[in-house]
């Protein structure tokens, strides 16, 4: 996985227990904008998520932290 969406999960993961708490769950989708502006970014997203991991659609968001931050 590139740094760059490394990065944006950790941001993104560490905004919504910060606003939500911390057993708020949350799908690959959070990471995007609604609109699809960067489809081979997404997909990576999703390839990530779904076919190397097979997580369920919404995980804690404290899990899908520690799973990047433990591929460091």
């Amino acid at each position: 996985m590139r740094e760059e969406l490394r990065a944006k999960i950790i941001t993104v993961c560490d905004k919504k227990i910060a606003s939500k708490g911390e057993n708020v769950g949350l799908s690959f989708y959070a990471f995007f904008a609604n609109k699809n502006d960067n489809p081979e970014l997404l997909m990576e997203a999703a390839t990530w998520w779904i076919h190397i991991h097979k997580l369920d659609h919404f995980v804690k968001a404290k899990t899908i932290k520690q799973m990047i931050l433990d591929r460091l």
